[in-house]
């Protein structure tokens, strides 16, 4: 009877729920039955979809990065062929290349990317950013081109096509309002 009866206790116990606190094939790298996989980081939004404090907060730790990294390895000296900004942040284009080369930098540098991943980076995204963002006709052509002259100035993008404008037309239009919007100043 007391065999039985230890038996009972035996099947009832391995009858439970598992006790919380994960799968014990979680050691051998196994996923449990029934318990939720782990939470998967969130993706990556581009910067210049993002607002409000979202996006000072995400500019702040980008501006860390190119000032305290960046910067100091590869930002070769300031020339006409090799223009730089100190109010880069104030240039849309070049915070979008920035932060591109910063997401880029970070998956590149996680040992999941391997022991080649920083030369890919480099290969791959470094150069062609900092081509790009430096470029004698770049985004930051009308800015510094000598340290002893700092300078700042956004160039004018292009107008919007004439469709967007024929679209702003039709729309003040049936607006109501009688009166075409102003399109230059």
């Amino acid at each position: 009877m007391e065999q039985s009866a230890q038996q009972a206790q035996q099947l009832d116990h391995l009858a439970s729920a598992p006790a919380p606190g994960g799968s014990p094939l979680a050691a051998f790298g196994i996923p449990g039955l029934g318990v939720p996989p782990p939470a998967t980081p969130p993706e990556p939004r581009p910067i210049l979809e993002l607002e409000g404090e979202e996006y000072e907060d995400e500019l702040d730790a980008l501006s860390d990065w190119v000032d305290d990294f960046l910067l100091p390895v590869y930002g070769a000296e300031v020339t006409t062929a090799a223009p730089w900004c100190l109010q880069w942040q104030e240039h849309d284009d070049v915070v979008a290349w920035l932060h591109s080369l910063w997401l880029a930098y970070q998956q590149h540098k996680d040992p999941e990317a391997g022991l080649s991943g920083l030369f890919v980076w480099h290969r791959d995204f470094l150069t062609h950013a900092i081509a790009a963002v430096r470029a004698p006709g770049g985004p930051l052509s009308a800015c510094m081109t000598s340290p002893e002259r700092p300078a700042h100035r956004i160039l004018a993008g292009p107008p919007p096509s004439a469709r967007s404008e024929k679209a702003n037309a039709t729309e003040s239009e049936s607006s109501g309002s009688g009166e075409p919007d102003e399109l230059m100043s």
